[in-house]
């Protein structure tokens, strides 16, 4: 039986967005750190680019829990 959001599989939701939201902080904080490293000269975007990345990753790594774990079962 199909509940109101469709076959949705809540625990691999659950699971993929938190290690999404992993990678891209992983992605940003060592995107950042290998530019310190090697003394690369670089646009300010691209700095803004990896700070991004980290931000958002933190902001989904905490949130997708709830959202996917606890909010949209509880709905269901």
């Amino acid at each position: 039986m199909t509940g109101r959001y469709g076959d949705l599989d809540f625990p691999t939701l659950t699971k993929r967005s938190f290690l999404l939201g992993i990678g891209l902080f992983a992605l940003g904080a060592l995107g950042e750190f290998a530019l310190a490293a090697t003394g690369t000269a670089v646009p300010a975007w691209e700095h803004a680019i990896l700070v991004d990345a980290e931000w958002l990753g933190v902001v989904i790594a905490l949130f997708s829990p709830f959202v996917f774990g606890i909010l949209l079962p509880l709905t269901e």
